[in-house]
C-alpha cells in the first residue's frame, strides 16, 4: 500500500512537471496550450505580419528585457511569456501566465487578440482544492448534525465555528489566487508593453 502511494505521488509529480515543461515551450503546438483565464483585444496601427517577420528575424524569436516572444508567421500567431532569471529574488507563483496572440490583418494594421493562459495542472488543482474545502466543510457539518451535534447550544456554536473556519480557509485561498494572478499578470503585461515598444522603435 505504501509502495502504491509512493508510485502514485511520483506519477502525480511527473504529470505536473511535464505539464509545466510543455506550457513554457515556444513551439506552435504549445502556443495554445493552457487554461484560458482572460482575453484582451487591441489594434496595432501601422504593423503588419511582414513587419513582424522583419523585426523577429529568421528564427522568429525576439528577446525582451523581461521575457521572450516567438512568432509563427504561417499560423499568424505569436507566443509571449515572461522569463525567470536564475539566482534572482523573483518570487514565482504556482500560476504562471503566458500570452497567446492571434494576429488578424486589417486595413491599417493588425487586430491582436491576446489570450492569457495558465498551466492546466495549476487550474485543475486550484479548482479541486476549493471544491474539496467547500464540500468537506459542508459534509462535515451535515454529518455532525445527523449525529446530534446541533441538538445543544454548545453544538450549534461548534457548528458555527466549523463553518467560520471553512470560510476562513476558502477566503485565504481566494486571496492567495488573486494576489498570484495580479503578480503574474503584471509580469506578462510588462513583457507585452516591451514588445509594443520594440515594434514601435
Amino acid at each position: 500500500m505504501v509502495l502504491a502511494g509512493f508510485f502514485a505521488a511520483v506519477l502525480f509529480t511527473g504529470l505536473i512537471v511535464v505539464d509545466w515543461a510543455y506550457f513554457v515551450r515556444l513551439t506552435e503546438e504549445a502556443s495554445r496550450y493552457g487554461c484560458a483565464v482572460a482575453r484582451i483585444q487591441e489594434d496595432w496601427r501601422a504593423v503588419s505580419v511582414a513587419t513582424l517577420e522583419a523585426r523577429f528575424g529568421p528564427q522568429g524569436v525576439l528577446s525582451l528585457p523581461h521575457g521572450v516572444a516567438r512568432l509563427f508567421p504561417g499560423a499568424q500567431r505569436l507566443s509571449l511569456r515572461p522569463t525567470y532569471r536564475l539566482f534572482s529574488f523573483q518570487f514565482r507563483t504556482a500560476w504562471p501566465i503566458k500570452g497567446s496572440l492571434d494576429l488578424l490583418p486589417q486595413e491599417h494594421g493588425l487586430r491582436v487578440v491576446c489570450v492569457k493562459r495558465v498551466p492546466w495542472s495549476s487550474a485543475i488543482l486550484t479548482v479541486l482544492w476549493f471544491v474539496l474545502v467547500g464540500l468537506g466543510t459542508v459534509g462535515f457539518l451535515i454529518t455532525y448534525g445527523l449525529h446530534g451535534g446541533l441538538a445543544s447550544l454548545g453544538g450549534v456554536l461548534m457548528g458555527a465555528g466549523i463553518i467560520g473556519l471553512g470560510l476562513l480557509v476558502l477566503a485565504f485561498g481566494l486571496v492567495t489566487v488573486v494576489v498570484a494572478y495580479r503578480l503574474e499578470n503584471g509580469r506578462l503585461t510588462t513583457v507585452y508593453e516591451e514588445l509594443r515598444a520594440s515594434l514601435a522603435g
